[in-house]
C-alpha cells in the first residue's frame, strides 16, 4: 500500500476543496477499523453524505492491530480507515506493520487522538494519505476521502437542482421552467430541464415544443442509455435550454425502481452545467432516492395552510434523507391571489424553517397568456419585475452566491494546518 511511498501530495486550497466536494466519489471499497463506538458512529454517519452513494463501506472493531490481523489472510480495499489511541512514538511502527500486509495501491486515513504536528509530518512523509484528529465530523471525513479519489483535473460536473411542489397546482413546473430560463440568460450557460411528470408533464407545452423523444425513451432504455443516446433525446430550444420532455400520455404505467434515473442524471451532468429536475406532486421510492442525490432542492408552495403542512412534511423528510446537505429552499408562488387569506411569507418560512429565496406575485393574465402561448414570462413581458425574481433564484440555485467562510476555531487544530504543511513539505 501507499504507506511506504512518497506521501508529499498536492497542496490543498479552497478551489480544490470545492471541486472535490462537488463530485460523487467513484465506486471504491472502504474498510474502517475502530477502537471506540463513537468513531464507528461517525463513520457510519458518513454514509449519509450523498457523495458516498457509490462507496462500499464496512466498519470493523480493532484499530490498527485489528486491521493488520485482518489483512494477513484477506485482500485489502481501496481505502483503509484506522483509528488509533497509541502514543505518538508507537503509531508509525504500528502502521509499518499494517503496510507489510497490504497492497501497494491501498490508501490509508488515520484517525488519531493526538494533535501533534511532528507526528502528522512523519505520517504524511511515510505515505499515509491523511491524518485526522478526533473528534471530527462526517463532512471532514468525506472531504478527505473525496480528496483521494476525485481527480482535480476532471472537468466539473453539472449542478442538479430539484423543484418540488408542496401541493398540486402550486405552479412548481412553471417556476422551474422560468427559473431555468432566467439562469440560462443570466449565466449564459446551457441548462437542461428534466420533466419527471411522465404522464402529465408540461415542459413541452410551456416551451411550445413537441419533441419526438424525451425522458421516457431514456429511462426505458435502461442499461442501453449512453451519452450518444442521451444527446439524441435532448431537445434544444432557444436561449440555451435543453429539454428531456415528458411524453404526456397514458398508454403505459410509470413505475420505476429507486435508481432507475441515476444513469440519466449522471450522463446529463457530464454535458450540461445546470440540470433542473421538475418533480411531480407525488411521493415514491424513486422520488425520495433522487431527492437525496441532488445538489439543491427548492420547494414551491402557495401561502395557505395546506401548502404549509405539506412543505413542513417535505422539509422534515428531505432533511432526514440528506442530513449532511443544505436545507431545501422555499419559494412562495401566487402571492396576493385576490380574496384569498394568506399566511405571511415570513411566518411561513419561519414555521417550516427554510430560507425564502423568492416571492412570485399572482398575475393571472400574465401567466395565463404565457401558458396558452407556450412562452416564458420573459418572452411575454420582458420588462416585468417577475423576471428579476426568476433570474435571481436561478443564479442562487446555480451556486453563484457568495460562499460564507468556514468558521475557524481559535484553538490550535492540526487539520487546519494541512495546506501550509503540504506546501512546506
Amino acid at each position: 500500500m501507499g504507506l511506504l511511498s512518497d506521501g508529499g501530495g498536492k497542496a490543498k486550497d479552497e478551489k480544490l476543496d470545492v471541486a472535490a466536494g462537488a463530485r460523487i466519489i467513484p465506486h471504491v471499497t472502504v474498510q474502517a477499523f475502530c477502537e471506540h463506538s463513537q468513531t464507528a458512529q461517525l463513520i457510519e454517519s458518513s454514509k449519509l453524505d450523498r457523495r458516498m452513494g457509490k462507496v462500499a463501506l464496512t466498519i470493523h472493531n480493532g484499530g490498527v492491530q485489528g486491521a493488520t490481523e485482518a489483512y494477513r489472510s484477506n485482500p485489502t480495499p481501496n481505502l483503509i480507515i484506522v483509528e488509533t489511541s497509541l502514543p505518538p512514538d508507537q503509531i508509525p511502527p504500528a502502521l509499518t506493520g499494517l503496510a507489510e500486509v497490504c497492497d501497494a495501491e491501498t490508501r490509508v486515513i488515520v484517525l488519531g487522538h493526538v494533535n501533534d504536528v511532528l507526528l502528522y509530518r512523519e505520517l504524511i512523509r511515510s505515505g499515509v494519505s491523511e491524518y485526522l484528529v478526533l473528534p471530527t465530523d462526517a463532512t471532514t471525513l468525506v472531504n478527505a476521502i473525496a480528496e483521494l479519489f476525485v481527480s482535480h483535473d476532471a472537468p466539473p460536473i453539472g449542478r442538479t437542482i430539484g423543484f418540488v411542489p408542496a401541493k398540486g397546482g402550486s405552479g412548481c413546473s412553471t417556476t422551474a421552467h422560468n427559473v431555468a430560463w432566467g439562469a440560462a440568460t443570466a449565466l449564459k450557460q446551457e441548462v437542461l430541464i428534466v420533466d419527471l411528470d411522465l404522464p402529465f408533464g408540461t415542459a413541452g407545452l410551456n416551451f411550445n415544443q413537441d419533441p419526438p423523444n424525451g425522458i421516457a425513451d431514456a429511462v426505458f432504455a435502461k442499461e442501453k442509455v449512453d451519452a450518444t443516446l442521451l444527446e439524441r433525446l435532448m431537445y434544444k430550444t432557444a436561449n440555451n435550454i435543453h429539454l428531456l420532455a415528458a411524453p404526456g400520455t397514458l398508454d403505459r404505467t410509470y413505475d420505476f425502481n429507486e435508481s432507475e434515473f441515476d444513469p440519466i442524471i449522471e450522463l446529463s451532468q457530464t454535458n450540461i452545467p445546470l440540470v433542473v429536475l421538475d418533480f411531480p406532486h407525488m411521493w415514491s421510492g424513486w422520488i425520495a432516492h433522487l431527492l437525496s442525490s441532488l445538489d439543491q432542492i427548492v420547494i414551491v408552495a402557495e401561502p395557505d395552510l395546506a401548502n404549509l403542512r405539506n412543505t413542513k412534511a417535505l422539509g422534515d423528510t428531505i432533511r432526514q434523507l440528506r442530513p449532511t446537505e443544505n436545507k431545501p429552499y422555499l419559494l412562495l408562488n401566487k402571492i396576493g391571489l385576490p380574496k384569498r387569506p394568506e399566511i405571511s411569507p415570513a411566518e411561513f418560512a419561519s414555521t417550516v424553517d427554510m430560507e425564502l429565496i423568492g416571492q412570485v406575485p399572482y398575475d393571472g393574465a400574465l401567466f395565463g397568456t404565457a401558458a396558452n402561448n407556450g412562452q416564458m414570462i420573459a418572452e411575454v413581458a420582458a420588462n416585468n419585475k417577475i423576471n428579476d425574481i426568476y433570474r435571481q433564484v436561478g443564479v442562487r440555485v446555480a451556486g453563484r452566491n457568495t460562499q460564507s467562510a468556514e468558521t475557524k476555531s481559535s484553538s490550535f487544530d492540526l487539520s487546519g494546518l494541512l495546506a501550509r504543511l503540504r506546501r512546506a513539505g
